[in-house]
């Protein structure tokens, strides 16, 4: 259970589409090392967020989307929470999903810190899904939005076409790569094998509201 001193403020911000044959049971089970950690003995007990502007943890059951906009404090540790999470979701997602992770550090005061000083803020991005290719085409579809927002600026659109396409030339030949190294690690038949979540990391950004 975090302290009132810890390190960080932790930020989660992210939409999973679950399947439709998800229960709010198995969802709490895959969200166990987030409530958990918080000190809660629930998902109900834990979807606050630490600040009451932020809708907090919300599950849409209309639209089988879980929502997060959630902050709790922390340490360094609340990494290890955070994968298990991602293995979690894994086995309820319906396709590829990005999760927003941003550590505030609460012992850097701006005003008071020297020139040498640091802060330890971070940014980690999350990807979850129900299999490699799933997670592979959100991780394809953020970079596009990135590089073309980017590029933007100097050229139009339609001349854009050919980076998006190296894009996705990239991304064929990782996942390929992943299939064979899978095809020659897979277990004789009749055994079981499986997948995870990957993750990066990346500049901090603002915490989100909505």
């Amino acid at each position: 259970m975090p302290s009132y001193n810890a390190a960080f403020e932790i930020h989660v911000h992210g939409q999973v589409l679950l399947r439709a044959d998800v229960t709010y049971e198995q969802l709490q089970d895959a969200l166990r090392p987030l409530w958990a950690y918080a000190g809660a003995r629930s998902l109900t007990e834990a979807e606050g967020s630490l600040y009451e502007e932020e809708p907090g943890i919300q599950l849409d059951k209309k639209e089988h989307l879980l929502q997060m906009c959630w902050t709790v404090r922390g340490d360094e540790d609340f990494r290890q929470a955070l994968d298990d999470m991602c293995m979690g979701l894994n086995e309820l997602a319906e396709q590829g999903s990005a999760i927003e992770v941003t550590f505030y550090d609460t012992e850097f005061d701006e005003e008071e810190a020297s020139d040498e000083s640091q802060s330890r803020d971070d940014f980690v991005m999350l990807f979850v899904g129900p299999n490699p290719a799933a997670i592979m085409q959100v991780q394809r579809d953020l970079l596009v939005q990135d590089v073309v927002g980017l590029m933007e600026r100097h050229f139009d659109g339609a001349e854009l076409s050919g980076v998006v396409q190296e894009i996705d030339k990239l991304f064929s030949q990782r996942f390929e790569a992943l299939v064979s190294s899978l095809e020659l690690g897979k277990p004789p038949r009749g055994g079981s094998g499986g997948s995870g979540s990957g993750h990066g990391g990346g500049n901090r950004r603002p915490r989100h509201l909505h």
